[in-house]
């Protein structure tokens, strides 16, 4: 088995050969990773503008107190007038400097006294003057390929005149659970033996949340001919392949020897990481199928700390799971010599995380119940040691 670091360095440096694309409306690419870089072709503003409602004046003009309104300047118009001096053009929020102007004072500084003003507060000369290129500036480059559509790219994007943009294609995930054992939601239990599988719905959820087009396949029985079937027809159809179940060491763990069989290259089988040390990757092109653990607990790390990743890097983006530091409320037992993934509360008091493991279950890779709550994953290395009450840790957020 390899060093957990190992395994991630190999996810993060995989090349793919050719990224899918498409292009979309605009407000439809939002969550889509954007495929092109967005380049201002104008200057924003292109002209002066006024940034406030209030009146265009020659700033030197307000120590004569009192100024001539000359005429009105409206947003959208395109006024012919020049300030000159003694004058001022009542101007509102959005119009374009009138000319002869150097100076915009707000409406609260004046009081108006018929067809003039009077000054009752000066303001600096420049005041409340939006330049040529503030937002931003033609040639500027403003949104970079790579980058994740939120609404405030939406809004550059649409002051830009874009209608349409290239974006990176959601990989299409695949799912199948392996194991005879399994019944799939509202399938009638025949003997006690039989459990209800949650891996394939969970496993559905995080492709949804983290990005992808999940393909739920179902459970399938341990026989290989079917998985040999199955995860064929699935990788015509997907991107990525997910599997859980019979990567392990049993006499009906089949999923290894199917992925050889269909002449995959294996990137990588067994990791030294708790839960999940029996996780695989392995590719055909730019197509991957991923061999996760059984146990519930066990595929749903594995899950976060390698398919998501994935379901990242084939959309040229950047995984949204990140690391933060926190301090230890109570203590915490290490139990292995790997990468731990513990399930942890978390609560955030002051700007700091802290953690504690109330109702948190210690046991077999398949307490699932241990994921409810407000969570993160304590990550430790192979060779940390156990911590006390205060020592600071890292904590991955979901």
């Amino acid at each position: 088995m390899i060093h957990f670091d190992t395994s991630i360095q190999m996810i993060q440096d995989l090349e793919i050969k050719e990224y899918q694309t498409k292009m979309l409306y605009l407000v439809d690419a939002l969550g889509y990773v954007l495929a092109e870089d967005v380049i201002a072709d104008h200057n924003s503003p292109a002209f002066p503008t006024s940034a406030m409602d209030g009146y265009a004046i020659i700033h030197e003009d307000m120590a004569l107190g009192t100024l001539h309104v000359a005429s009105v300047n409206p947003a959208g118009s395109a006024l012919q007038e020049e300030v000159i001096g003694g004058t001022c053009i009542k101007t509102f929020t959005g119009s374009l400097m009138p000319h002869g102007a150097d100076t915009l004072i707000p409406i609260e500084n004046v009081e108006i006294q018929g067809e003039d003003i009077l000054i009752k507060e000066e303001v600096p000369q420049g005041f409340s003057i939006r330049e040529i290129g503030e937002n931003y500036a033609k040639g500027q480059l403003l949104i970079a390929k790579g980058t994740k559509i939120d609404f405030a790219q939406i809004g550059v994007m649409s002051s830009l005149n874009i209608s349409h943009v290239s974006v990176y294609e959601k990989p299409i995930v695949a799912i199948i659970s392996t194991g005879s054992e399994l019944l799939q939601l509202g399938e009638e239990q025949t003997n006690d033996a039989q459990i209800r599988s949650s891996n394939n719905y969970i496993l559905e959820a995080m492709v949804r949340k983290y990005d992808g087009t999940a393909l739920q396949l179902g459970c399938i029985k341990d026989d290989k001919a079917t998985i040999t079937k199955e995860i064929s027809q699935a990788l015509e159809k997907s991107d990525i392949v997910v599997t859980t179940g019979g990567v392990s060491v049993g006499d009906f763990d089949f999923v290894k020897d199917v992925i050889d069989a269909l002449d995959c290259e294996i990137i990588f089988k067994g990791v030294r990481v708790k839960p999940g040390q029996h996780i695989m990757v392995a590719r055909k092109d730019d197509k991957f199928i991923i061999g996760l653990p059984g146990f519930a607990y066990s595929s749903t790390v594995t899950a976060l700390l390698y398919l998501v990743p994935l379901i990242a890097k084939l959309q040229h983006g950047k995984c949204s799971l990140r690391k933060v530091k926190a301090k230890l409320t109570e203590a915490f037992v290490k139990r292995a010599k790997k990468a731990e993934f513990t399930a942890c509360n978390i609560s955030l008091v002051h700007g700091e995380y802290y953690v504690d493991f109330k109702d948190k279950k210690v046991g077999s890779s398949a307490i699932l119940t241990n994921m409810l709550g407000d969570i993160a994953l304590l990550v430790t290395s192979e060779d940390d040691t156990s911590k006390e009450v205060g020592d600071e840790v890292t904590l991955l957020l979901l």
